[in-house]
């Protein structure tokens, strides 16, 4: 059974940093592309980020230059370094992971509520 869970959000002040993590189970973890979305109230979740198994990364337009996934896969985790953080970045995170670069996301976390406020 795969489990994903995500920790590290939080009340931050526009300018601020913060980075979330988010620990794997149940996968070959080194093996899946991951990935970090985010729902703002109202919105339709966007795809933030993501990593390949061999450490590729894209990012949203919108998040360039700010903020940066990574993962340790000794540890089964990847990670958001969000910096320069913005009140529109306001939302909640979700982790994801998938089999392939072939598939869509299909794992899912349970989320963790980042609020950037001005």
């Amino acid at each position: 059974q795969v489990q994903l869970v995500e920790s590290g959000g939080g009340l931050v002040q526009a300018g601020g940093s913060l980075r979330l993590s988010c620990a794997a189970s149940g996968l070959i973890f080194s093996l899946n592309p991951m990935g970090w979305y985010r729902q703002a109230l109202g919105k339709q979740r966007e795809l933030v980020a993501q990593i390949t198994s061999s450490g590729s990364t894209n990012y949203a337009d919108s998040v360039k230059g700010r903020f940066t996934i990574s993962r340790d896969n000794a540890k089964n985790t990847v990670y958001l370094q969000m910096n320069s953080l913005k009140p529109e970045d306001t939302a909640v995170y979700y982790c994801a992971a998938r089999e392939s670069l072939l598939k869509g996301y299909n794992y899912w976390g349970t989320g963790t509520q980042v609020t950037v406020s001005s």
